[in-house]
């Protein structure tokens, strides 16, 4: 396995573990649903108890080290903590928040990184959803390629629904057409 799927194996240990649920998001999920690209990192989100955030995190931080000084202090304000594995590869550890994330985590789906290395990433349908909210140009590269190569087994009900949530609450009509305007072109126009 390369640096990255090293990584990814490492985090799902650590967290089947210690009973963490989690999902991998970024370029390891991109590769799975979608186009193959390069990835350098690890993205991760986790769900734990609201109150357990200092607890959890320096648990995080007595197994993977911190990429930047104060990373707990840095970890609670901004809900990311900033670490890399024994072999440098960069993870980013999101906290999740109830509501839409609990709902991805549920969804999470068993991926084979090779070598018996199981471990859980977000549906497409979650994946579309996060890059359209995210909304840079790599993202909607993304999920063109999801869209191209997950086509009709995509829920795309669920996925409008909560792009229409998002585009309310951050005040964004693009955010629905992120998903909107390359489900017309490749789906239903191509």
């Amino acid at each position: 396995m390369n640096l990255q799927l090293n990584a990814a194996w490492e985090t799902h240990q650590f967290f089947d573990k210690e009973g963490i649920r989690y999902a991998i998001m970024g370029g390891i999920a991109v590769q799975h649903w979608g186009e193959p690209r390069f990835t350098r990192d690890v993205d991760v989100t986790i769900m734990i108890p609201s109150g357990q955030e200092e607890e959890v995190l320096k648990k995080i931080l007595s197994v993977f080290s911190p990429r930047i000084p104060d990373a707990l202090e840095f970890a609670l304000k901004h809900r990311i903590c900033l670490v890399k594995n024994k072999e440098g590869c960069e993870i980013d550890i999101s906290l999740g928040i109830p509501g839409y994330e609990e709902e991805m985590m549920r969804r999470t789906v068993e991926c084979d990184l090779g070598e018996g290395c199981i471990v859980r990433i977000c549906s497409a349908e979650d994946l579309i959803i996060h890059k359209a909210v995210a909304g840079r140009p790599q993202d909607l590269f993304d999920i063109e390629g999801i869209i191209m190569r997950q086509g009709d087994k995509l829920e795309v009900k669920y996925i409008r629904k909560w792009l229409k949530e998002f585009s309310y609450l951050l005040e964004s009509k693009e955010i629905i057409e992120r998903f909107g305007l390359p489900w017309k072109r490749l789906m239903e126009d191509g």
